[in-house]
């Protein structure tokens, strides 16, 4: 049997200015399996949450193009029913801000009970509310018994995440789609947020989308990275060999970006420029080459694709084998003295 739970093939997200569509995912193909976080990083307005949405089928007014399996079904064009039967019960959601994702007017055992019933409408009340205490505790919250009476304006923001997650896992999905799960909160929070991720992976043996900017988080929490810029898929490997051997440019600039990574006596990276506006996005040659100038454009390849450079380690464009970072010699040698 097969450990592939998603599989993406050729994905493109298109959303409709003035009188044209323009894809904010574009092209994009990527797996997870069972028991893998795979996590999608990029700058904000890369299309990482436009791309999670798709996959929960989410956009109301997107154009959706190409394959998102589930288990080898097609989730392109089947109807809302058939997709609410897999929404929150094989496939769940974390949101990045818990605040609007939860009913002010509703009390927090209500509204996890309400995707128990929804999934489980001969569960009697009885057993959906033991199972809404057990998911309180399963998610670190300390009395169970009194946050499920509470609203959530009366919980701290790493409670209501947790209730977000309790909502996400009640069916135990197969599929969790996490986005930026831990968005406004704090070290501490953070941490056990990301443990109790990891935690459920192992629990549930199930896949989950971890879609964050932090690279931070990455390292810890990881199997797999793909990395996204302006639509695009531009680099793809396992967690170790994207934090030890970068390729792309746009990835080694995001690493060189931390503090941590800095080498010493060298200044720390500032990416030039910004993500352009989806309208403005350059369609052809490489995305990225604009933010990178000192680069000969014909070091970049004409129609950019993912390539596997080495087993399981995939890049986009011929760029990388001549980008070097300011201030560093084009040997790869730091040219501060």
């Amino acid at each position: 049997m097969s450990n592939r739970i998603l599989e993406v093939n050729h994905l493109t997200t298109s959303f409709r200015i003035g009188d044209a569509y323009y894809p904010a995912v574009d092209d994009v193909s990527l797996t997870v399996n069972k028991n893998e976080v795979l996590a999608i990083v990029g700058e904000s307005g890369c299309g990482k949450s436009a791309l999670a949405f798709s996959i929960m089928g989410l956009h109301r007014q997107a154009k959706i193009e190409g394959e998102i399996k589930y288990n080898g079904q097609n989730l392109v064009g089947i109807s809302p029913v058939q997709l609410n039967k897999l929404r929150g019960k094989s496939m769940g959601m974390i949101f990045q801000d818990p605040l609007t994702a939860l009913n002010p007017l509703m009390i927090i055992g209500q509204q996890i009970d309400e995707v128990l019933f929804l999934h489980n409408p001969s569960m009697s009340a009885a057993k959906r509310k033991e199972r809404v205490l057990s998911l309180l505790d399963q998610v670190g919250i300390l009395y169970p018994e009194r946050t499920y009476d509470q609203f959530p304006h009366e919980l701290s923001g790493g409670m209501r995440q947790r209730i977000i997650i309790a909502i996400a896992i009640a069916n135990n999905p197969s599929l969790l789609i996490a986005d930026e799960p831990t968005t406004a909160l704090d070290a501490t929070i953070q941490s056990q947020i990301l443990g109790l991720v990891n935690e459920l992976k192992e629990k549930m043996d199930a896949g989950i989308v971890l879609i964050t900017h932090d690279l931070g988080v990455v390292a810890e929490i990881a199997d797999r990275v793909a990395v996204m810029y302006a639509g695009q898929i531009v680099e793809i490997a396992d967690v170790f060999t994207l934090f030890e051997n970068p390729l792309h440019p746009y990835t080694k600039s995001l690493l060189n970006s931390i503090p941590a990574n800095v080498q010493p006596k060298s200044e720390l990276h500032v990416i030039q420029g910004v993500v352009p506006a989806l309208q403005n996005l350059p369609r052809t040659g490489c995305r990225f080459s604009a933010r990178i100038p000192w680069i000969d454009a014909s070091k970049h390849a004409e129609n950019p694709t993912l390539e596997e450079v080495e087993p399981e380690h995939f890049v986009r464009c011929t760029c990388y084998q001549d980008f070097y970072l300011p201030g560093e010699r084009e040997d790869g040698q730091y040219g501060v003295s």
